[in-house]
């Protein structure tokens, strides 16, 4: 039996909706989808409330705001698997998860993809570094070669239970190796069994075409402002044969900035009344997770 409150299924149980899977794969398949990066419930939310058909759960921004350390490996699979699930039970939209290397070896990549799908992800993104990884835009990184990725990618692709499980190959070759050592991966990892391939870190509009017109595959875009990528429009995106746009930090480097300059407002004047146009007030930020649910539910089953 499932329960239901008006008509909507409880934000406890939105995880274990299968439908969004197929969702995800019909997006793969149709024009450019913008996905937002979010980190917690609370960016997560803001992402669907917004309009947004899906969402990318960002590996940086759960590192920054779980452990407060930037992206250099520090959170376990555990970790991770709790921010995973908690975010997919508070949205209806589909969810993109980092999974980064797949935190070990082919094992490891088998049980990841298997929890990542029972928390209720549409979508797992897994690259071909080596382990430690580091942040795509940083420098130093190294990669795997060729066979142990497509290993990773064949026993992720055997693992998941549900085909419309999107198993996203991600390369870091282009700052390693060279654009065309990373397209011929992109080409071996679609063989391999990837349904979206990420090349991470293209340094210009030009290398962007490259890929698009060299991998036969849908492919994803990451826009990390200050990175190493430029900034395109959605639109010529779109145009040049991309089917996902990443926003990983986007809204983390919002909200710090705009707490920063909250709190600046507060220590200077004591109050924060000269702020209130930029903030929900208590109301508004409760009822950004269906506080009158919540409410009605209990009432239900109150003696």
């Amino acid at each position: 039996m499932t329960i239901t409150f008006e008509g909507r299924v409880p934000p406890v149980l939105r995880g274990h909706d299968p439908v969004r899977r197929g969702r995800m794969r019909q997006l793969a398949e149709s024009g450019l989808t913008v996905l937002p990066g979010a980190y917690d419930c609370i960016s997560a939310r803001l992402v669907e409330k917004a309009g947004f058909n899906g969402l990318y759960l960002t590996g940086s921004g759960m590192s920054m705001s779980a452990l407060g350390a930037p992206d250099v490996s520090l959170m376990s699979f555990g970790e991770v698997l709790d921010q995973v699930k908690r975010i997919c039970d508070c949205v209806e939209i589909p969810v993109m998860a980092d999974a980064d290397t797949g935190y070990g070896g082919p094992l490891n990549v088998i049980r990841t993809v298997r929890e990542f799908e029972r928390a209720g992800v549409s979508a797992i993104q897994i690259e071909d570094q080596t382990w430690p990884k580091k942040c795509g835009h940083e420098p130093d990184r190294r990669v795997v070669d060729i066979a142990e990725m497509t290993g990773r990618i064949k026993a992720a692709a055997d693992a998941r239970s549900d085909r419309d499980m999107l198993i996203v190959a991600r390369t870091d070759a282009r700052s390693v190796l060279g654009l065309s050592a990373a397209i011929d991966r992109a080409g071996a990892y679609v063989a391999a069994g990837a349904d979206v391939v990420f090349v991470e870190s293209p340094e210009s509009e030009e290398e962007l075409r490259a890929v698009a017109a060299s991998v036969d595959a849908p492919l994803l875009a990451n826009m990390v402002e200050g990175g190493r990528t430029p900034i395109l429009p959605a639109a010529r995106l779109e145009e040049i044969g991309y089917r996902f746009v990443i926003y990983p930090n986007a809204v983390t480097r919002a909200v710090a900035f705009a707490a920063q300059q909250l709190l600046g407002t507060l220590k200077a004047d004591g109050s924060t009344a000269g702020a209130r146009a930029a903030m929900f007030d208590h109301r508004q930020l409760w009822d950004l997770f269906d506080y009158p649910s919540w409410v009605g539910i209990e009432a239900k089953y109150a003696r």
